[in-house]
């Protein structure tokens, strides 16, 4: 599988991210054992996890102990506080049996009052910074589904890698509580490592969840192949997969056979998305 530069990581990282929330919905242990090494066998180096992922941490821990020196581990904490984004880090670590992460994010952080909180006294951020200096963590990184506010922390805070949504049907409804393009062009002159999340998102769903994933997914091969073709055909590293075990299998196929998407393509997408509703802001 093609492996990109992590922006200043330096990590060469695999095209294809193994999300680890793809353990939020029940997953037999076997079948998830068996979804982690065709992962790991087809190539993936990165994996994401949070501890709001159901058991994710767990469930990788005795992997990523085996795996350790060849993966680029990243875990992230929804705790906005000094004292309890520390405690969280340590139980991540101890359940992930690993003494370090490569990388430690700020999960979900949407709002400017959040982001305040981080970077104040007391803050999550004092215990990232702690926490790299002690060589329990090596970059820090942030989450967001809000673009304005990723930018927003890029003044406040010096971040190794941003994770935020990129897909064709958010570029066919620009607004800025959507659009990543600005996000990406600050990563780009910053040198700043961009991951990709909901890249096979097609919009909220229109009745009832048909799939384990909280957004409605594309769920047909060439429609998570052409729509993971779009997203890694922007300026960025790498794309997580979903938390739908199939469309995660699928999306990694696409991406062990990717080929760029050229602008009159993309263009072709952007044009099929517009009457679709996107899933970002969210009503």
């Amino acid at each position: 599988m093609e492996k990109r530069v992590l922006g200043r990581t330096n990590h060469r990282s695999s095209i294809a991210t193994l999300g680890g929330a793809v353990f939020i919905y029940p997953v037999e242990t076997h079948a998830g054992d068996q979804f982690i090494k065709y992962a790991l066998d087809r190539g993936v180096n990165h994996i994401d996890v949070a501890p709001t992922y159901g058991d994710a941490e767990a469930r990788l821990g005795k992997w990523v102990r085996e795996y350790r020196d060849d993966i680029f581990l990243a875990c992230k904490t929804g705790k906005r506080t000094k004292q309890e984004a520390a405690e969280e880090l340590r139980s991540s670590l101890e359940r992930l049996q690993t003494d370090h992460l490569d990388l430690y994010q700020f999960h979900g952080l949407d709002t400017q009052e959040d982001l305040n909180t981080v970077v104040g006294e007391g803050g999550a951020l004092q215990a990232f910074r702690e926490a790299k200096e002690e060589g329990l963590i090596n970059h820090i990184g942030i989450t967001s589904h809000n673009p304005e506010n990723i930018l927003r922390a890029l003044e406040l805070m010096d971040l190794d890698t941003i994770l935020l949504p990129v897909n064709y049907v958010l570029q066919s409804h620009p607004e800025p509580g959507n659009d990543f393009r600005p996000v990406l062009s600050a990563a780009e002159e910053r040198d700043i490592g961009v991951i990709a999340m909901k890249a096979v998102a097609k919009g909220p769903y229109p009745g009832e969840r048909t799939r384990d994933c909280w957004y409605q997914p594309f769920t047909a091969k060439n429609e998570v192949k052409e729509a993971l073709r779009f997203t890694l055909s922007q300026p960025l590293t790498t794309a997580a997969t979903s938390s739908d075990m199939e469309i995660a299998k699928m999306t990694i196929d696409a991406a062990d056979n990717f080929e760029p998407m050229d602008r009159d393509e993309q263009g072709v997408l952007i044009v099929r998305a517009a009457d679709w509703e996107p899933l970002f802001p969210r009503s």
